[in-house]
């Protein structure tokens, strides 16, 4: 299992996340709206996976921008920055 909840409000996704983790996902972020989903220690999530978070919109930990995982969901997931 890719997802776990080790606290309350912390939802953690690591290794490779598969299209069947999304489903979790989303009945854990609908049970506990005010969750942060920790993204540090994945190395891959699959399109479902993806179109949760975009559509839950929760609050996230992010990998470093240095990885190209970590500059890609930054690009995807986080609002842009304006002026």
């Amino acid at each position: 299992m890719t997802v776990r909840t080790p606290e309350a409000e912390l939802i953690v996704l690591e290794g490779t996340c598969p299209s069947e983790e999304a489903e979790m996902l989303l009945q854990r972020l609908l049970a506990t709206p005010e969750a942060v989903v920790d993204l540090r220690r994945c190395e891959s999530l699959h399109a479902a996976v993806i179109q949760v978070l975009l559509a839950a919109k929760p609050s996230l930990q992010l990998p470093p921008t240095d990885t190209a995982l970590g500059t890609w969901l930054r690009a995807l997931l986080l609002p842009p920055v304006t002026d």
